[in-house]
């Protein structure tokens, strides 16, 4: 009942700012269980993601993080979500830089990249639905999938001209 959630809680700033934490948590939680010590910087940046979106679509505080607009929010409280947030973009950041260094990801602005790729994930808080035809896992896996062939260093022609040279340059 609203009395009973107000005696924990002076206000919906505040209970919105403990679903937010609770949500990073859960998060920093799975991509502790993620394994991503192992592999290259590409490999972990995959697993990263598919762990990201996993919890988005599979916890409702995951996709509290992804949906919550921070402007609604005091200066204290944006303040501490956006250090929050900032916790994941270092993140996945510091993965895509172990990628480059090992040459697993091609050059790229880690900075945009990991906007990109947190955004996209993040998107998915807005349109996913348990009963919709696509299972969760299936979504995590697929947009892990697409966000790191995006990034990984590519040989040859399509290197050098991009990813459409080597097909045009077979004749397709």
């Amino acid at each position: 009942t609203k009395p009973a959630l107000y005696y924990y809680f002076q206000n919906k700033e505040q209970i919105l700012l403990e679903c937010y934490r609770a949500g990073i948590a859960s998060i920093e939680g799975l991509l502790e269980e993620g394994r991503l010590e192992d592999g290259t910087g590409l490999e972990r940046v995959k697993t990263y993601l598919r762990v990201y979106a996993t919890a988005i679509v599979s916890h409702d505080f995951g996709r509290c993080v992804a949906m919550l607009d921070d402007s609604e929010l005091s200066p204290a409280a944006r303040r501490e979500v956006r250090s929050l947030k900032r916790r994941i973009d270092a993140s996945i950041r510091g993965y895509i830089e172990d990628g480059i260094a090992d040459g697993s990801i091609g050059g790229c602005n880690p900075k945009l990249a990991a906007f990109a790729a947190a955004g996209a994930i993040n998107w998915i808080g807005t349109w996913y639905r348990p009963e919709g035809d696509l299972k969760g896992e299936e979504i995590a896996a697929g947009f892990a999938e697409l966000l790191t062939h995006g990034l990984a260093k590519r040989n040859g022609a399509a290197a050098r001209n991009g990813p459409r040279a080597t097909t045009v340059a077979k004749g397709k």
